[in-house]
């Protein structure tokens, strides 16, 4: 038996979907955003809003991107299975995050950068938009492997 959802049920659980996934979403922003402040030297939101520090500002943002690549990778692999899918998502999002601080952490020791020598400068250092561009890198590879 073939069973046909009406319009307002596909409207309702698409509503539902997107809201689901947008909590989740921010939800591991936030995380992502805690474990890239304990990874940095200092205190992240002093660094970025008071002393307006563009390396801070470029690592996180970049970090956040990395985020934003696994879970976005996250909820289309899910299938639109909506339980499955925000299981997924949010396992593959904290593992995203772990698996993204340590291959910086490695990346900083093999290319020999110091983050928090880098953290204390005032002006944009080249070696903040190369380990930017690592941190998005590490995050378009993890979001793949989702796929």
């Amino acid at each position: 038996m073939v069973t046909t959802s009406s319009f307002g049920e596909v409207l309702g659980n698409g509503a539902l979907a997107i809201a689901a996934y947008a909590v989740l979403g921010v939800l591991l922003l936030i995380v992502g955003f805690y474990v890239i402040d304990m990874a940095t030297p200092g205190k992240l939101s002093k660094l970025i809003r008071e002393d307006r520090n563009p390396n801070a500002t470029a690592l996180t943002s970049a970090g956040l991107a990395a985020v934003g690549l696994i879970v976005a990778a996250s909820i289309f692999s899910s299938g639109g299975r909506l339980q499955e899918g925000l299981i997924a998502t949010a396992v593959f999002g904290v593992l995203g995050i772990a698996v993204q601080t340590l291959g910086m952490f490695a990346f900083d020791k093999v290319a020999g950068i110091s983050i928090r020598a880098l953290v204390a400068e005032p002006t944009l250092q080249p070696a903040a938009i190369l380990l930017s561009v690592t941190h998005v890198a590490i995050g378009l590879i993890t979001a793949v492997a989702v796929i």
